[in-house]
């Protein structure tokens, strides 16, 4: 049987939750990059409730025309504000099955630069 696309991504992204797990105090930054959008949430496995989240579909974001790499620089920047306003400075990263590459490095390599640790 031939495996598809994104039940591959699924196979890495369970190896990858296997390892990565968040708490309050040091959760985990979770991407979705859709074909048209990028998502972001900081997910506190413990309790299982979400902290925060960014997308490219927020109200902030929508007017801004820009390439799709800018908007992921864009969502990774309002992220680590909205982690900022939490009181959250570090968190783990999950690429959700995605490369490090692309989008998912921008996003990243933004919200590094506006103060989150990873």
């Amino acid at each position: 049987m031939i495996e598809s696309k994104k039940d591959k991504r699924q196979k890495v992204r369970f190896k990858i939750r296997k390892k990565v797990s968040g708490t309050k105090e040091m959760p985990r930054l979770a991407i979705f990059r859709s074909n048209k959008e990028i998502y972001a949430q900081l997910i506190d496995d413990v309790s299982s409730s979400t902290l925060g989240a960014a997308s490219s579909r927020d109200k902030s974001l929508v007017d801004i025309k820009s390439n799709k790499i800018d908007q992921a620089k864009e969502v990774g920047k309002l992220i680590a504000v909205k982690a900022n306003e939490a009181g959250i400075k570090s968190v783990v990263f999950d690429r959700g099955g995605f490369l490090y590459h692309g989008r998912v490095k921008a996003l990243a390599d933004a919200a590094r630069e506006s103060g989150l640790k990873f």
